[in-house]
Order: C-alpha cells, then structure tokens, then sequence
C-alpha cells in the first residue's frame, strides 16, 4: 500500500530514533494525496524548527518514482503527490479481492452479538447491536480471520418468570412481549404479584410444574422462530445459539472454585462478590443469596462455553455501552479466574439508537420493535419507488434490500459509542449520506458498465487520459480504509469512505460521457467505472448493505 511505501521511505531518511508518526489522506486534496506530521514531531523531541526539519526529510527522499512532487508547508507537514502511473498501476489489479488483507489471518474469532433475549421483543437496540456485529465479523473475515458468529440468549431468569406470569394472567391472545410488559409492571407496582412471579421463578429453575415447562417450551420456540425470520432479513447467519441456561451451572462452579482462592468472597446474605473496588470499579454479585448464578456468572461460563465449541484466538463481545462498567468488573473477574480467556476477550460498546418519540423500554411495553421499525422504512422506500417501472418481484427486493441498508447505514455512519436519533427521510435519501445513496451509485455503474457491453466497447487501460481524476485516487485508498476500520472496530470509515467514493464517481458521471465509441478514452473510463463498481460492491459488503443491479 502507498501508505505503508511513504512510511518506509520517510524513515529510511531520518536519521537516529524514530518517533511515532502518522501518515494520512489529508481532507482537503490541494494538501497532496498523503501527508506527515513527522518533522512536527521530531521538532518537539529536537528543539528545533520543524520547518527545517521537514526541509531536511525532503532532500534526503530527493527524487523518488513513487511522487510526481514533494513539498513543505507550514508548520511543517510534508506533502506527498503521488504519481499517476503509480494509480493506473493499482486500478490494474482491482477485481473481487481487492483490498483484502492478511492482518487476522487464519485467526480464530468469535463474534457476540445481538443477543435478543426470548420472551422478551427483538427492539432497534438489538438492530444497532447487529449491524454493529456482523459488520465487524465481515471486515475481520475480509482481514483473513476463520469468524464464528455467536447469539447468546436468556432464556432463564426473572424476565421469563414475568412473562410467563403475564400470559397466565393477561388478556387472550397477548403477545410474548406484551406479557413480559404486562408481568414487569405487575411485579413493581404490586407485592402479590411479586411474591408471584418470584415464586413462579423457582418452578421454572426446578421444571417442576408440567403447565409452566409447556409455555416454557412455547415461548421459547416461538420467540426464536420469530427472531430467525429477522435474521434472515438482515443477512445473518449465526453459527451457535447458546442460552443461559446451557453456561449458568459452568459458571457458578467458576465462582464457587474461585471463591475457594479467596477471588471472590462471600457478602451479605450469603451472596458470593467481587470486590471491585479493590481494583479500581464496583463490586457485584456473582451468586445470589438463593444461590443462583447472575448474568456476571453466567458471562464466565459463557466464555468457557465459547472456547470449547470454538477454540478462538480472540473473543468480540458487542453490547450496548450501558453495559460497559459491568464488563469492567466482569471481565477484571474473568482475569483472575480465566486469565487466559480474559486476554482474549474484548468488549465494544456502542450508543444507544432511538426514534425521535424518545427511548425504548420493553419493561413498561413501550417499546420500538425491530420489525416494526423494519417494516416503517420499508413503507416510506415503497412509496418513493411506486412510480418505477418494477416488477412485482423487482419491487420487493429492492424496497428490502434498500430498507435494510437504509437502518444499517443509519447505524454505521456513526461513530460505534455514538447514540443515534434515527432520522427517517434522511435515512431513505437517494441523494447522499444514505444507503440507499451508496446503492444507487452502484447502481448506476452497472448501468453504464451494460451501455458500454451493449456498444461494444471493452474495458481496457492501455491508453489513458493526460491527467487523471480524483476517482482513481479515491479507489486506491480502499485497502488502507479497510485497515483502520478493523483496528479501530469501526465501521464509519468504510461508510463515509464510500459515501465520498460514491460522490466522486457521481460527479466524475456528470463532467464525462463514459460510453462513446468515438471517443478514445471510453475503454479506458468503462474499465474505471468497474474498478469504482468493484470497490462499492466490496465495502457494501462489509457494511452487511447488499447492491443492487436495478433500482
């Protein structure tokens, strides 16, 4: 990669220490395709003028075939201008693979993420968790690594005995998440109902009771059948399911062999801690007073649950950030009793997404299900395309597929620890920021690559324009985008990349006449066209946005 080439060159001219430098693209484009903050840097460490220094590094580069021009601009950066041939070079070698790297290779990941809990309803919060998670696994597959996808589920605990309790109890025909709503807001608002539903808790822990264990079965089934039919709407496949109630005995026997290291200690009414505050963070529970295993137990049986089915190299954990001083303590615990799974293990958190109507809660049933945010953006795309000549089929898959990559986009645009107020018109533009936006220009492409097919006109680059475009360039980046994404584990910067590559593209359409067999350059633009298509085609992929050939 360029990057990489420009950093070996500056370093072969700098003599003594090297310090810590960057390498970037910078945003305004009159700065040159790359530029370095290293003279800044080595100025600090010095004490002397970076200016000189950066004067210094560029006579020591002297002529090099990589740059058309080097220069120094105050207060010292290094402009790099890189040569057109140098781009022509790399749009030779565009095809399926491109930008594809080895930094995770044959690594063994898995991947949590999503993790709707049954009983309860798949809401926008596990939409933002998924497009989170699967577009990490792709960009680390993308990377090389041999990925595993995990869903991890309650399906024990309180919020099964209120909901359960709420079906027994509620009107006829209420949903699952509509009883646990209705059993959630018994429980706090009235001590009978309380008593209830924790007593209800026992029975399903003991499976003593015929009629609870077949609404048990029932729920279960049903939930998950419902959360399979959302999978397959946002393109996931998981490679394991695995409940709480499968880790929850693994888990408490961790903190009970644990306890006995003096890891964990025993707290009031029994229940056994962590002194978190010894290491800087809170204490928590692991085990009740009545002896059961919470969700931090149940996380350190997961692990091991984990490692067994799935030997792994590294462990991604997605959630929520409300849930990041848990896993501090959490996973500071996992340190001491399963070191070597807790090196492996890293948690990231993101925002929370919301509607303009405010924050969700599926405990007082004011709750903004997946599907039904699904199902709204997917009314709003028909609507913008009713008057598209489309097949019945056509129309079907394009108004999914662009529904989808609108709320993914919408998701992945942002910063990961970003919270998000969904922005419906905006989300379904076909005029920029959007997914759609993205799909379009792909779309577009395809078009203009079939014109050129149908006008006989092969892609080739052997005879190329006096000066080349912002597109070239833009289109060598791609590798380097991939790259920060995966070691930063965020997404944004394949989507605003895109976003920008799409605008480039757009604007390079409107200044040229791409199909004209008259025009000596056409093969060479067709042939650019599909390195831009192939570039879009990649990254959309792994923003989990799928492209499509007619919109």
């Amino acid at each position: 990669m360029i990057k990489d080439d420009i950093k070996k060159i500056i370093e072969k001219a700098i003599d003594g220490e090297l310090p810590d430098f960057s390498v970037e693209i910078p945003i305004e484009k009159k700065r040159g395709d790359y530029s370095t903050n290293v003279a800044l840097i080595l100025a600090k460490q010095l004490g002397k003028n970076p200016v000189e220094i950066a004067e210094s590094i560029k006579d020591k580069i002297g002529d090099n075939k990589l740059f058309s021009k080097v220069e120094v601009v105050a207060p010292g950066f290094i402009n790099f201008f890189i040569a057109d041939n140098i781009f022509i070079d790399i749009l030779k070698n565009v095809d399926i693979n491109y930008g594809r790297g080895r930094e995770w290779k044959n690594k063994k990941v898995v991947i949590d993420y999503t993790d709707p809990n049954p009983f309860k309803e798949f809401h926008i919060g596990h939409l933002m968790s998924n497009a989170i998670g699967e577009s990490l696994s792709r960009i680390f597959e993308f990377q090389g690594a041999r990925i595993k996808r995990v869903c991890y589920q309650g399906d024990v605990g309180m919020h099964v005995a209120k909901a359960i309790w709420g079906k027994i109890n509620g009107a006829e025909g209420i949903s699952w998440g509509a009883a646990y709503a209705y059993g959630a807001q018994a429980f706090e608002e009235d001590e009978g109902s309380k008593k209830d539903i924790t007593e209800l808790n026992k029975k399903i822990f003991k499976k003593s009771d015929a009629k609870i264990n077949a609404l048990y079965d029932e729920g279960k089934k049903s939930s998950l059948k419902h959360f399979d039919e959302i999978y397959k709407k946002l393109d996931t496949k998981f490679d394991y399911f695995i409940f709480e109630s499968q880790v929850m005995d693994i888990g408490k026997k961790i903190v009970e062999d644990g306890l006995k290291k003096g890891i964990f200690e025993k707290g009031e009414n029994g229940a056994v801690i962590f002194k978190g505050e010894n290491y800087g963070l809170h204490t928590r529970v692991f085990i009740n007073s009545e002896g059961l295993p919470t969700y931090e137990a149940k996380d350190l049986g997961l692990a091991e649950v984990k490692y067994k089915k799935y030997k792994y190299d590294n462990s991604v954990v997605v959630t929520a950030n409300e849930q990041s001083d848990y896993f501090k303590v959490m996973l500071c615990a996992m340190g001491r009793v399963l070191p070597k799974l807790a090196e492996r293990t890293k948690h990231i958190s993101h925002g929370m997404l919301r509607l303009p109507e405010g924050k969700m809660s599926s405990r007082t049933g004011k709750v903004i299900t997946g599907e039904l945010l699904i199902e709204k953006v997917e009314d709003l795309v028909k609507e913008k395309i009713k008057d598209r000549n489309l097949s019945e089929q056509e129309g079907k898959e394009i108004i999914g597929a662009v529904a989808i990559g609108a709320i993914k986009y919408s998701v992945l645009k942002q910063s990961t620890g970003s919270d998000i107020i969904y922005d419906f018109d905006k989300s379904i533009s076909f005029d920029g920021d959007s997914g759609p936006y993205l799909q379009y220009a792909y779309t577009r492409a395809q078009s203009v690559l079939r014109k050129a097919k149908d006008e006989g006109i092969k892609m080739s680059f052997k005879k190329i324009p006096s000066e080349i475009t912002q597109l070239e360039k833009m289109i060598s980046n791609f590798p380097e985008i991939v790259i920060r994404a995966e070691k930063s584990y965020e997404p944004h910067f394949i989507a605003l990349y895109l976003t920008e590559l799409a605008g480039v593209f757009n604007n390079y359409y409107a200044k040229n006449k791409i199909v004209d067999k008259a025009d000596e350059f056409s093969s060479y633009r067709a042939a650019l066209v599909n390195a831009f298509s192939i570039v879009m085609k990649n990254g959309m992929c792994l923003l989990g946005i799928k492209t499509l050939e007619k919109m």
